[in-house]
C-alpha cells in the first residue's frame, strides 16, 4: 500500500472504506470485513481482525487511525440516567447522556428498562447563543467528525457505566457491562444542521447492516431552525425524524431566546416545515421550552396551534431547566399546574401534545444543561 497519512476508519461509510480499500489496492470484499470490525464489533486496533491475515493486519496497523473516544468521567442520576463526559484526541470534551425509559430501580443504565436513549453530541460548544441552554455559553469551538459522532455509541458497544450511585465529574472511572442503545437522538451539544455532512455520514455509518444497523426512525436530528439545513436533509435522508426546537409563538420572543429567529424567523421556518418531505405516517417533533412569564401563556397557546395547522406535529413540552452558568439574564421554570394548564390547551385543539420529564437534572444532564468549560 502507497504511503498516506493514518485514515480514521469510524470517519468513513461502506462505500468510502470501499473506496479506500481499493486505493490500497486490496480486494474489494475486505472493506465489509474491516467495516464489520469497526462498526459491528467496536474494536479499537487491527489486532482482533482474525478473518484477515497477521501481514495485512500488520499493514492495516500503520495506516490507519481507530483511536477511541475517552471517558474522562462518567455520573449517575437518580433517576437512572447517566452522563459520559468524552475527550477527545485534540483535549476537546464533549458530553453524550444516557436515557433509560423504563423502571429503573433496579439500578444501572435502564435497569429493568427495554430502551435506552441516547443524546449524541454534534459540535464542540456551539455558536447559535440560545439565552436556556448552557451549551451556549462555550460557542462554537469545532464541529465534530463523522468518526467522533459514531464513536460515542461504541463507547458503550465496548462497555458501559458502572452501576450504582454517582461518580464525582472530575474522576473518570472504568465502564462495565456492554449496553445496547435502541434510539440516537441528535440533541446533544452544538446545532447538527450546522454540522450536516458528518452528521449525516455518521447516520450512514449507524444505519449500515454489517456495522451497528440502527433504523434511520429510530434516530432523530433536532434542529434551532436552520433553513437551508431543513430542506437539505428532506434531500438527502429525510427518513431520520426531525426535531424542531422551537420555544416561542411569536418572532419577538423568538429572537429574545434564540437569535437564530433574525436570520430565520417563524414564518420562514414554519414555510420550510411545510414544505419537508416527511414519509407517511411520520411526524415532525416541536420541541417547547416553557418559560415562567415569557412564553407560557394561553395567548400562546392559541398562537401555538395556529403555527402548526396543517403539519403533521407532536409537541414535547419542556419545563425549563436552570443552568449553572445562564447565558444572560434570569429564566424561571413555570409550575406544573402552569405546564398542564399549556398542555391541555394544546390537547383540547388535537394537537398530540407530551409534557416531557427532566431526566437527570441532579447531575446537569437534562435538556440545556450540557456544557464543558476549558478544563472540562
Amino acid at each position: 500500500m502507497a504511503e498516506n497519512p493514518r485514515v480514521d476508519l469510524r470517519g468513513l461509510t461502506l462505500p468510502g472504506l470501499e473506496e479506500q480499500v481499493r486505493a490500497w489496492g486490496l480486494p474489494a470484499y475486505r472493506a465489509r470485513q474491516i467495516f464489520a470490525w469497526v462498526h459491528g464489533r467496536c474494536v479499537t486496533s487491527t489486532g482482533p481482525m482474525t478473518d484477515i491475515s497477521r501481514e495485512l493486519r500488520e499493514e492495516l496497523a500503520g495506516r490507519v487511525d481507530l483511536t477511541p473516544l475517552a471517558v474522562d468521567a462518567e455520573r449517575a442520576a437518580a433517576d437512572g440516567t447517566r452522563k459520559l463526559r468524552l475527550r477527545l484526541s485534540d483535549g476537546a470534551l464533549v458530553e453524550t447522556v444516557l436515557i433509560p425509559d423504563g423502571d429503573v430501580q433496579s439500578g444501572g443504565v435502564g435497569g429493568g428498562s427495554k430502551k435506552i436513549t441516547q443524546c449524541l453530541s454534534s459540535q464542540v460548544g456551539c455558536g447559535l447563543g440560545c439565552r436556556f441552554c448552557a451549551t451556549a455559553t462555550m460557542g462554537l469551538r469545532r464541529n465534530l467528525s463523522a468518526g467522533e459522532i459514531v464513536d460515542q455509541v461504541y463507547v458503550l458497544g465496548r462497555s458501559a457505566p458502572a452501576r450504582g450511585g454517582a461518580s464525582p465529574l472530575p474522576t473518570a472511572r472504568a465502564l462495565s457491562e456492554p449496553q445496547r442503545v435502541s434510539n440516537l437522538v441528535f440533541m446533544g451539544m452544538g446545532e447538527p444542521l450546522g454540522n450536516l455532512d458528518s452528521v449525516l455520514a455518521a447516520v450512514e455509518i449507524l444505519c449500515t447492516d454489517v456495522g451497528q444497523n440502527f433504523s434511520p426512525r429510530r434516530i432523530t436530528v433536532s434542529t434551532a431552525g436552520v433553513v437551508p439545513g431543513i430542506a437539505e436533509l428532506g434531500r438527502r435522508n429525510r427518513h431520520v425524524g426531525l426535531a424542531v426546537s422551537l420555544n416561542a409563538t411569536t418572532d419577538e420572543v423568538r429572537e429574545r431566546l434564540m437569535p437564530i429567529n433574525k436570520r430565520w424567523p417563524l414564518p420562514a421556518l414554519m414555510e420550510a416545515l411545510r414544505r419537508y418531505p416527511l414519509p407517511r405516517r411520520r411526524r415532525i417533533t416541536f420541541e417547547y421550552v416553557l418559560i415562567a412569564g415569557l412564553n407560557d401563556t394561553p395567548a400562546d397557546a392559541r398562537r401555538l396551534v395556529r403555527l402548526l395547522d396543517g403539519i403533521r406535529s407532536k409537541v414535547n413540552l419542556i419545563p425549563y431547566n436552570p443552568v449553572a452558568r445562564p447565558f444572560t439574564g434570569r429564566l424561571e421554570r413555570p409550575t406544573p399546574d402552569a405546564v398542564d394548564a399549556f398542555a391541555e390547551r394544546l390537547r383540547e385543539k388535537d394537537l398530540s401534545t407530551f409534557v416531557r420529564q427532566s431526566r437527570g437534572d441532579d447531575i446537569a444532564a437534562a435538556c440545556g444543561q450540557l456544557v464543558t468549560d476549558a478544563r472540562g
